[in-house]
């Protein structure tokens, strides 16, 4: 088994509800880094936040603290689930490109979060990647939307940005989930700490099911 394959096998046995070996058996999220401008690194309490919450509220063992990475480091099969963010441009590499599209092939998955700034480019650079493939976008009544907590209206919209509505956007690896892009919804603001961007209770309660939901579909599908 691969590299991926095992820690996607020791992911979803967690998930499953069967004990894993705290650390580094523990599941966390990898930030991607990226080149071209883009601030890879925002919002730093985001992801601490999301995955002290899904181990409060699922029964996956996790590791709060984030790993970081880039697609051309050795680690990264290692991580069964990335994270991509930011506010500006993003650049691949080619070398960065080939990487990535091997890693989801492999059964690995990528949630991308517009922070606003960075659609164009991530969209471009995704062309890349899968050129055949186009971005399908998952109803309200997706499945994805009730596999841990029920939201009925789908991704939820933290910030305002151009005022369009939030989008749940994905990219398949045959009938697998593969990438998941949530456009105009900023789900990792909705993750920060309360006091960063006075989001009220609610909203941010929803970003952080909708984080729980990404995960737990990511590990189980």
């Amino acid at each position: 088994m691969s590299r991926l394959g095992v820690a996607c096998a020791v992911a979803a046995l967690t998930a499953a509800g069967v004990s894993a070996a705290p650390r580094p058996g523990a599941f966390t999220i990898a930030r991607v880094q990226y080149s071209g401008g883009g601030d890879w690194y925002s919002d730093p309490s985001s992801l601490p936040n999301l995955l002290e919450f899904i181990g409060r509220h699922t029964p996956i063992a996790v590791d709060t603290r984030e790993a970081r990475l880039s697609l051309t480091d050795e680690e990264l099969f290692s991580y069964p689930y990335l994270y991509l963010t930011g506010h500006g441009n993003v650049a691949l590499t080619e070398a960065e490109v080939a990487r990535l599209r091997l890693y989801l092939e492999s059964g690995g998955f990528l949630h991308a979060d517009d922070n606003y700034g960075m659609d164009e480019s991530f969209r471009r650079e995704m062309k890349r990647v899968y050129p055949h493939h186009d971005w399908v976008e998952l109803p309200p009544n997706h499945e994805l939307f009730r596999c841990h907590f029920s939201l009925s209206e789908g991704v939820p919209k933290i910030h305002q940005h151009d005022g369009k509505r939030p989008q749940a956007l994905g990219l398949y690896e045959g009938n697998r989930l593969a990438v998941l892009y949530t456009y105009e919804a900023d789900l990792g603001d909705g993750w920060e700490d309360a006091h960063v961007h006075g989001n009220p209770a609610a909203k941010r309660r929803a970003a952080l099911e909708m984080g729980t939901n990404i995960v737990v579909w990511a590990l189980t599908h």
